[in-house]
């Protein structure tokens, strides 16, 4: 059967029950209604205090949107595709439920500046909710790092060994990261949170209504002062899919090596029972399903940003029904983030644990301190380059002896350069090599704990 229009008599046809279907967007937007109803409620009180309808009306409107708002939470209000948005679904009902007044709430208002508020107030909330997720990942990653300064873990440029690192200074690379993502789901913040309410359909309303009244109502800290681009903006949910982008790429890449560690060729952590699976056909196996699922979705959010680039990119001004296609976008990429948040949370919190003494194994079976035998000599008036060749051939001469250089007797270090001393086996120490990295942002153990401090402070502001 042939569905009725939700808009007006200027058409005689019904529409196709298939283009009903893939023309509503009820599916999806209901998410919206909370946000629907406080923008809504906002513009009834501000149409009464304008004179626009009388303080009467504006109260029965306000009492029958809240009303609605009761029955959703009770699971009462569930609009089908009839509906065809939440808009109006809203607004059937509250004509329901109110009579006659109920149509005016749409008075001196568009479908086009109600969806564009309603998703900035959804917005906005979701910003501060991501924002406190990163806030608890930051605490369990300084819980970490606490209790792991002197715990040493081989680093690595080109995914080869490189030099020693504290388990600590690893872990606050991820702090420092997240923190550049609370920063800028900030700024995020900034530009989401202006009003396009009263922009109508794109040029405004002839109505005397009161923009900044409603702003207030609502939390807004600005209003847009150009209606066309206030309906058809939607630069701060590109903002965000790029912001949430960034938050998926760091938690992708600590996935990454979380399942690198896991690996039986490295074994520095070992998976718990809380959060590895196991494989239908190999009963010895854990699998790091967590931060594998992590990696994978990382692409999903970045596909949003994608999809939000090439949706907006050809627009004309004012608004276009291609713009109903942002929520699904903007709605899967936040629910995306905010489970993978909890997820690398709980993770790091209780799904893992560090093996110290297969880290010390491993600082200690490499080459990682060549550096500070370069160093070593450098200090000792040697030229670095110089000093660095002759490195590279002791290394080479090691490797073709089976040895390490803590292995080289002294009369062998004073036979590659007469500057060699005793005091070489405590320089190549890989607890030296690390303690001596002291500069600001280095590795030292006295500048870690300078670090978690710092970090502490920050996230607890």
């Amino acid at each position: 059967m042939d569905r009725p229009q939700t808009w007006s008599d200027r058409f005689e046809g019904t529409l196709h029950p298939a283009i009903a279907k893939f023309n509503a967007s009820i599916g999806f937007d209901l998410e919206l209604i909370e946000y629907d109803l406080t923008g809504s409620c906002a513009h009834a009180k501000m149409l009464a205090r304008t004179g626009i309808i009388s303080p009467a009306e504006g109260e029965e409107l306000v009492a029958g949107l809240e009303t609605i708002r009761a029955e959703y939470r009770a699971g009462n209000f569930q609009p089908g595709v009839d509906a065809e948005d939440v808009h109006f679904a809203v607004e059937r009902r509250l004509t329901e439920l109110v009579g006659d007044v109920g149509k005016k709430l749409h008075t001196a208002r568009s479908r086009n500046d109600q969806v564009g508020t309603d998703t900035r107030l959804y917005l906005r909330d979701r910003i501060r909710q991501i924002q406190t997720q990163i806030r608890e990942f930051q605490q369990v990653l300084l819980t970490l790092a606490r209790e792991n300064v002197d715990t040493l873990i081989p680093g690595y440029t080109h995914l080869q060994r490189a030099q020693p690192l504290s388990l600590a200074h690893h872990l606050l690379a991820y702090v420092d990261m997240t923190q550049r993502d609370w920063e800028r789901l900030g700024d995020v913040y900034k530009r989401t949170n202006i009003s396009p309410l009263g922009c109508g359909a794109l040029a405004g309303t002839t109505f005397a209504i009161d923009r900044a009244y409603t702003a207030e109502l609502l939390g807004f800290d600005d209003i847009y002062g150009n209606s066309l681009d206030g309906v058809s903006d939607r630069d701060f949910a590109i903002e965000f899919l790029s912001s949430a982008s960034l938050i998926m790429v760091h938690l992708s890449r600590l996935a990454e090596e979380v399942i690198i560690w896991a690996s039986e060729e490295f074994r520095f952590v070992s998976l718990t029972d809380r959060c590895a699976t196991g494989s239908s056909i190999m009963p010895q196996k854990k699998n790091p399903d967590v931060p594998e699922l992590v990696r994978g979705k990382t692409g999903r959010v970045f596909g949003h940003l994608q999809a939000m680039l090439v949706l907006m990119k050809g627009l004309p001004l004012a608004y276009n029904k291609d713009l109903q296609e942002d929520k699904e976008a903007l709605f899967d990429a936040v629910d995306t983030v905010r489970a993978c948040l909890e997820a690398m949370t709980i993770l790091m919190r209780e799904g893992i644990e560090f093996r110290p003494a297969r880290l010390a194994e491993a600082v200690a079976a490499d080459f990682a301190n060549a550096t500070d035998v370069a160093d070593y000599l450098a200090a000792k008036g040697v030229p670095f380059r110089e000093a660095y060749n002759l490195v590279g051939k002791v290394v080479k001469t090691c490797l073709s002896q089976n040895k390490l250089l803590k292995d080289l007797s002294l009369g062998e270090w004073q036979e590659l350069h007469p500057a060699f001393e005793a005091d070489i086996y405590a320089a190549i120490d890989p607890r030296q090599v690390v303690a001596a990295r002291n500069s600001y942002g280095g590795t030292g153990f006295d500048r870690v704990r300078e670090a978690i401090d710092r970090a502490t402070a920050k996230i607890n502001e």
